[in-house]
C-alpha cells in the first residue's frame, strides 16, 4: 500500500512549498499564463498562443464548471483500514491514478523559459520521484518530440510519448524512435488535428479513420493509447482500431469551441464500452477531489495538463513531485471521508444525485 501521508508529516510546510511553486511560476510565465488561483479558463479565454481555450474559451471553462458542480457523499461510519491510492496500468503499479498530460510548445504557448527537452526532463524526473509516469509531447518540428525522449531514455524508457496525427510515414518513423528506447507505452492525441498553431506553421495534421488507426496500431509493440475521445461512437471506434486505453479529452478546449465537458460524456462512454476497458479522462482536473469525482463517474485514471506546466516553471522536477504528492494526499483524504479503502471502492454510489 502506498501511504501518501508519510510525505505530509508537516502538512503546513508542504502547502507553503506548493504556494511558493505557484508564486515562482507566476514571475516566469506572465503574460502567457496568469497562474490564476483558480485555473478555470476565464482569465485566459481565447488566448492562443497562450494557455487559454479556443474561441470563446467555453470548452475549457465548461470542463472546470461541470466538474465543480459534482458533489460527493460523506460517510465516516465504517471500519477504517487505511487508504490505498495505488493504481495498476499495463502490469505496473503506480502510486496513484494521476499523470501529467502531454504538453508542448514551450516557446509558442509560454515564454520559452524552458525548451521542450528541459521541460520534459523536469516532468519525467518529478513524476518518477512521485511514483507515476509522464506523457510527453510532439509538435511543429522534430525537437518537440525527440527532445523529451532524451529524458525518457535516461529513465530507461519510463515515459509515454504522444504522437500527433501526421502522415503515416512520419508516424511510423516516430514509433520506431520511441520503441528503440523501450518506452512504457505510446499515445496519439488524434484531436490535435484541430490545433490552429500547428496548421498555421505549415505542418498539416490529419483526421484518422478506423482503418488508418488500425494500420498504425499494427506497427506498435507496446500498449497504445488514443487521446481525444468525446463520444460513445468515438470510443467504440478507438477500441475497434486496437487501442489498449482511451483518454476522454477535448484537448483543454484548444481545438474546438463549445464542446461538452469531458466529465459530462464520461458516464455514457463507460456504460457503452464496459468495465473492462481502460479509460483516462483529461479536462480541468485540479485536485484530489476532482480525481475522486472522475473515478466515481467512470474513469480509471486522470491526466492533468496546465497545472503541471506551472509546477515545472515554478519548481522544476521538485515542483512536479510536490504537485503530484499533493493530488494524491487530497485523493486519500477524500477516500477517508467517503468510506473508500482502495480505488475500486470509488464508484457512482459516492456521487450525490
Amino acid at each position: 500500500m502506498y501511504d501518501i501521508h508519510k510525505y505530509l508529516i508537516y502538512h503546513t510546510i508542504f502547502n507553503m512549498n506548493y504556494i511558493e511553486v505557484q508564486q515562482n511560476a507566476k514571475k516566469i510565465m506572465e503574460p502567457r499564463c496568469h497562474v490564476c488561483k483558480e485555473c478555470n479558463g476565464v482569465a485566459c479565454r481565447g488566448e492562443l498562443p497562450g494557455s487559454g481555450g479556443k474561441g470563446s474559451g467555453n470548452g475549457f471553462i465548461r470542463a472546470y464548471e461541470k466538474l465543480s458542480d459534482i458533489k460527493v457523499n460523506m460517510d465516516t461510519i465504517y471500519e477504517n483500514k487505511g487508504q490505498d491510492t495505488s493504481f495498476c496500468l499495463f502490469g505496473h503499479t503506480f502510486s496513484g491514478p494521476v499523470f501529467p498530460a502531454p504538453v508542448s510548445g514551450m516557446s509558442w504557448n509560454y515564454t520559452g523559459y524552458f525548451t521542450e527537452e528541459t521541460y520534459s526532463k523536469a516532468l519525467v524526473e518529478g513524476t518518477l520521484a512521485a511514483g507515476t509516469i509522464a506523457f510527453t509531447g510532439d509538435g511543429v518540428d522534430s525537437s518537440y518530440y525527440e527532445g523529451p525522449l532524451v529524458s525518457v531514455k535516461e529513465a530507461k524508457g519510463f515515459g509515454i510519448p504522444t504522437i500527433k496525427p501526421w502522415d503515416f510515414d512520419t508516424i511510423a518513423s516516430k514509433i520506431k524512435v520511441a520503441e528503440r528506447i523501450n518506452v512504457f507505452a505510446i499515445a496519439m492525441d488524434i484531436d490535435s488535428a484541430g490545433l490552429p498553431l500547428i496548421t498555421s506553421a505549415g505542418n498539416p495534421l490529419e483526421i484518422k479513420s478506423v482503418e488508418q488507426l488500425t494500420k498504425i496500431r499494427e506497427l506498435i509493440h507496446v500498449p497504445f493509447i488514443i487521446k481525444g475521445i468525446m463520444t460513445v461512437e468515438g470510443a467504440k471506434k478507438a477500441f475497434k482500431a486496437g487501442a489498449d486505453a482511451i483518454i476522454i479529452s477535448n484537448h483543454g478546449g484548444r481545438v474546438l469551441d463549445c464542446t461538452p465537458a469531458p466529465i459530462e460524456v464520461l458516464p455514457e462512454i463507460r456504460k457503452a464500452v464496459g468495465d473492462s476497458k481502460v479509460i483516462f479522462i483529461d479536462g480541468a482536473i485540479r485536485s484530489g477531489m476532482d480525481i475522486f469525482k472522475s473515478i466515481a463517474m467512470g474513469a480509471n485514471a486522470v491526466l492533468i495538463g496546465r497545472p503541471y506546466v506551472i509546477a515545472v516553471h515554478g519548481g522544476g522536477a521538485e515542483g512536479v513531485e510536490i504537485f503530484t504528492k499533493k493530488y494524491l494526499a487530497e485523493l486519500s483524504d477524500v477516500m477517508k471521508m467517503t468510506d473508500c479503502t482502495t480505488l475500486s471502492d470509488i464508484d457512482f454510489s459516492k456521487i450525490y444525485k
